[in-house]
């Protein structure tokens, strides 16, 4: 565990070389980085350190409410404590992490991925949150075969949805990890940032920075990807055709391939 006052961060560190630290999105633990991306990188030499953000257990539920800016400190309080400047790589939420903390503790990172990321809110996308914080708080569930419905649909490719052996794969996946009703989870939708369109503050990032678009994301459009890319000065823009917002899980090898080369170049 990493404490941070009396916030406790769970983590896991495998490995040697320079450090690699990874943020999950919003909902998700850690671990989801060890199907694919830890192992890679572990081949490729390096040292990576994954972690549950605040609000997913067993880290510090924190039900009663906090801001990205203290996911943010939480994220520098892990690399301070395995050994600053990392590599850092984040996802959705996470990515949304690793950009304002690359902004803010420039001295902690050596260069930052984000992939399926995104710098300002859209209509859609605040009424898919809104929609979310208003079944936890009516204490209701979406039946399970519609939610995995739902979420394949969501963060997966059409590509990967059209061979029915992987659609009824993954339905099985999704079904299989339930549905997430709790404070800490709910906490994390209701990030006053959210809303806030930070474009223009990340003309200001000063590290080497990867994005990462998935093609055929429907949770957080392509376009928003290429928006951050675009804003961030001296960054690289990457597409990775057949992939949702999932994409780091349907299309690990790409997604692998463009880490370890960025990665190893920083």
């Amino acid at each position: 565990m990493v404490r941070r006052g009396d916030v406790a961060l769970s983590c896991t560190e495998v490995g040697s070389g320079p450090l690699v630290v990874m943020v999950m999105g919003t909902g998700s633990p850690g671990r989801v980085w060890h199907a694919h991306q830890q192992p890679a990188l572990l081949k490729a030499g390096f040292r990576v350190v994954t972690f549950d953000n605040r609000g997913i257990a067993p880290s510090s539920e924190c039900g009663a409410g906090f801001t990205l800016a203290d996911m943010v400190a939480d994220t520098a309080a892990v690399i301070e404590h395995f050994g600053a400047p990392a590599l850092v790589v984040g996802t959705s939420m996470g990515a949304r992490i690793a950009q304002e903390l690359t902004l803010s503790h420039p001295e902690l990172v050596r260069a930052a991925v984000m992939l399926g990321t995104y710098g300002r809110p859209t209509p859609l996308i605040t009424a898919y949150n809104e929609g979310e914080k208003a079944l936890i708080d009516a204490g209701q569930t979406l039946p399970d075969d519609f939610h995995a419905a739902l979420s394949a649909h969501m963060n997966l490719s059409p590509a990967t949805l059209a061979d029915d052996r992987s659609a009824r794969d993954w339905l099985d996946i999704i079904g299989f990890g339930g549905q997430s009703h709790t404070a800490g989870l709910r906490a994390q939708l209701d990030l006053p940032e959210r809303d806030e369109n930070r474009l223009a503050a990340y003309r200001g990032v000063t590290r080497p920075c990867l994005v990462v678009g998935f093609a055929d994301d429907r949770t957080l459009p392509v376009f928003l990807a290429r928006e951050v890319a675009d804003a961030i000065p001296g960054s690289r823009y990457e597409e990775i055709a057949d992939a949702g917002h999932f994409g780091y899980l349907e299309r690990p090898d790409e997604v692998n391939r463009l880490l370890i080369e960025f990665l190893a170049a920083n």
